[in-house]
C-alpha cells in the first residue's frame, strides 16, 4: 500500500520561470533549457498549465480560422487544428490516454495494469482511444459556426483541460513511488485553485459566460470520470492518468461548446 503523499511546498512565486518550465514540459517548442529544477518546481509551475494551454489553443485556433477563411470545409479545418495541437505537444497527453486505455483493457490485477501502461507499444484499446479522441474533437469543432468560433472553443478547451491536471492531483495519490506522476511533486491547493481560475477566465474569453459554464461542468465531468476509474483500478494517478484527465476534459469541453454554440 502506498504511503500518504506529502504535498510539496511551493517555491517562492516566480511567474516567469514557472511559465517557462510549464511550456518546456507541455510542449515541443525549442525553448532554452530550464536548468536544474528545484524539488516541487514542476508542481508549482502547474499554475501556468492553463496559460500554456491558452497559447496552444490560440495557435490551433488561428490554423482553423485561416483554413476556413481560405474556403476549406469545417471538418478538414478542424482536423488541421487538432493536428496542430498534437504537433505542438508531441502528443504528450494523447500518449497518456492511449497507455491508460491499454492498461484498462488488460486482464489482471492492478500491478498487471501498471505494467501494461509502461509498455511503449500501443494495443488495440490505445489505438481506439486515440481514434475517438481525434474524431470527437474534430467533429465537435466542425459543428461550430465558423473558424473564429473554433478558435474560441480551442482556447477554452486547451486552457481549462490543463487546469484539471493539478485539480485531479488534489484528490488522488500517486499510484506508484516512481515515474513522472510521482516525481513531479504534488501541487498545493493554492496552485490548483490558481490554475482553475485562469482556465475558467480563458473559457469566458473564448466562449462567453454561458459557454464557459457549460465548459466548466463538462471539464469536471470528463476529468472526474478518469479520476474515479484510476482510483478504483490503479489506486491513484500516474503521468498517463493525468494525460488522460486532460484528454477527457478537452473532449468534453469541445462537445459542450458544440451543443451550446452551434
Amino acid at each position: 500500500m502506498n504511503e500518504s503523499p506529502v504535498i510539496t511546498p511551493s517555491p517562492a512565486p516566480n511567474w516567469r520561470s514557472d511559465l517557462h518550465l510549464a511550456a518546456s514540459f507541455l510542449t515541443r517548442l525549442p525553448l532554452p533549457d530550464s536548468g536544474v529544477v528545484a524539488a516541487g518546481g514542476l508542481a508549482s509551475a502547474m499554475r501556468c498549465f492553463p496559460l500554456v494551454g491558452l497559447g496552444l489553443g490560440l495557435t490551433a485556433g488561428l490554423v482553423a480560422a485561416t483554413a476556413t477563411g481560405l474556403g476549406l470545409p469545417p471538418l478538414p479545418a478542424a482536423l488541421l487544428a487538432v493536428l496542430t495541437l498534437v504537433l505542438l505537444t508531441g502528443a504528450l497527453h494523447e500518449d497518456g490516454l492511449a497507455d491508460l486505455a491499454d492498461g484498462m483493457g488488460a486482464r489482471g490485477d492492478r500491478d498487471r495494469r501498471l505494467e501494461v501502461m509502461r509498455d511503449s507499444r500501443s494495443g488495440a484499446f490505445g489505438v481506439l482511444a486515440l481514434v475517438f479522441s481525434v474524431g470527437l474533437r474534430a467533429a465537435a469543432l466542425a459543428a461550430l459556426p465558423g473558424g473564429w468560433r473554433m478558435a474560441g472553443a480551442l482556447m477554452a478547451a486547451a486552457a481549462l483541460s490543463r487546469a484539471m491536471i493539478p485539480a485531479a492531483m488534489q484528490v488522488m495519490a500517486p499510484a506508484r513511488p516512481d515515474g513522472l506522476g510521482a516525481s513531479a511533486g504534488i501541487p498545493n491547493a493554492s496552485v490548483a485553485a490558481t490554475a482553475a481560475g485562469i482556465g475558467l477566465g480563458v473559457a469566458v474569453l473564448g466562449l462567453g459566460l454561458a459557454g464557459a459554464l457549460a465548459a466548466a461542468i463538462a471539464a469536471l465531468l470528463g476529468a472526474s470520470a478518469v479520476v474515479v476509474l484510476a482510483r478504483r483500478t490503479l489506486g491513484g494517478y500516474t503521468g498517463d492518468v493525468l494525460g488522460a484527465v486532460q484528454q477527457a476534459a478537452e473532449i468534453a469541453i469541445l462537445l459542450a461548446a458544440a451543443m451550446v454554440l452551434s
